[in-house]
């Protein structure tokens, strides 16, 4: 079977989304399956071209009408599509729709290949809001008017949340997935008995990783227990990942300046390989997802939290997920605003005997290999 994986953007060795994207062409591929990614992306020259597996099919030039016309023109994509056979296209929603896109999957439909389209996050809505820049509140409406008329073209939408349906047209359930030749082990290098209590962080922070909560936990930490401090661990958050400086100054610094934790917060920036393997090693416990409630989700299923379970480290999070939620190795903190309780954390660990080999296990089922092949199999069988 062919498959063209279309991505309406290029990619970023340092972003997850990359990561995730050639993990779900992998496991697409370990299925047997002949995949092709179609992708958007800068040439050397500056122009903005349009790639398959790194071939150029459409060269649009520079400058504003070329901007203009890599968002309407999907020509190439079409013909590449019937000149190669392709019978299924895995779209990545971009919150894109428009009147060219659905002339593209109108003319999909009507060629017989069959297509699909994965929405990362969902519901998305409450993240667009007065503070959104202009030129993406404006891509957001759009999108908002054309939805349902595109996806009305596609065989089903692929979802990480239980909804049923989605603007209309029925749901493929999945789970995000892990690549385990990719994530190694989880060896701790520092136990908490050793006095310190190091917590690790990893994402490009947005409002809904809700860190903020634990530094306030930290600080709350501290101002309880001035006495008997001694005979507790030093806490330390290492945070993984870009910072956007307005994140920095509205949602982080306050915190940091109000419970003086300069020394006890450590922004690494974006890593990866060996260097973000280390910092995993240093640490005993694992922050995910705290705030998605402030985005109006509360059942998604992360790939924070797959990451977490395939390294072998136990770690927190608010959303539900069903994966997760009985797991052993996990704790789950209340969907609010509150301080997260780094006092629970420690009673946790003091308890805590799993091995990261016996962790890693449990999340077997969930390699992308046969989350994808669910997504396949759900398309070719007769409804």
């Amino acid at each position: 079977m062919k498959i063209l994986f279309l991505v309406y953007h290029g990619f970023s060795e340092y972003s997850g989304i990359t990561k995730k994207i050639r993990y779900q062409v992998k496991g697409l591929k370990e299925n047997g399956y002949d995949v092709r990614l179609c992708y958007y992306d800068f040439a050397e020259n500056g122009h903005r071209c349009r790639y398959v597996d790194g071939k150029l099919i459409k060269d649009y030039g520079t400058g504003n009408w070329a901007a203009f016309r890599q968002r309407l023109d999907y020509q190439c994509v079409y013909d590449y599509c019937i000149r190669e056979g392709i019978q299924l296209v895995y779209a990545r929603s971009f919150m894109n729709a428009n009147p060219w896109l659905i002339h593209f999957f109108k003319k999909l439909h009507k060629a017989g290949i069959h297509a699909v389209t994965e929405i990362p996050t969902y519901p998305y809505d409450q993240e667009f809001n007065k503070s959104t820049k202009w030129d993406v509140l404006l891509g957001f409406w759009i999108d908002k008017c054309f939805r349902r008329r595109l996806y009305k073209y596609m065989d089903a939408m692929v979802t990480f949340s239980d909804a049923q349906e989605i603007f209309g047209q029925r749901t493929i359930n999945i789970s995000n997935g892990v690549d385990f030749d990719s994530i190694p082990l989880y060896h701790c290098q520092q136990p908490m008995a050793n006095g310190q209590l190091h917590l690790i962080g990893v994402a490009e922070l947005h409002s809904w990783h809700g860190f903020d909560r634990v530094m306030a936990g930290i600080g709350e930490y501290y101002s309880h227990q001035p006495s008997a401090i001694s005979h507790q661990p030093s806490v330390f958050f290492h945070v993984v990942g870009g910072v956007y400086p307005y994140r920095m100054k509205v949602d982080y610094t306050p915190v940091i300046e109000k419970y003086h934790l300069q020394d006890k917060i450590i922004f690494h920036g974006a890593m990866f390989g060996k260097e973000l393997d280390e910092v995993f090693n240093q640490c005993q416990f694992a922050i995910g997802s705290l705030g998605r409630h402030r985005s109006g989700i509360t059942v998604i299923k992360t790939l924070k939290n797959r990451e977490y379970a395939t390294r072998g480290i136990p770690f927190i999070y608010s959303e539900t997920d069903s994966d997760f939620d009985n797991q052993p190795y996990v704790l789950k903190a209340p969907a609010d605003e509150s301080p997260i309780d780094i006092q629970q954390i420690i009673d946790f660990l003091n308890h805590f005997d799993m091995k990261p080999e016996e962790i890693r296990r449990s999340v077997e089922p969930l390699q992308w290999k046969f989350q994808m092949k669910k997504v396949v199999d759900d398309v070719f069988t007769p409804q």
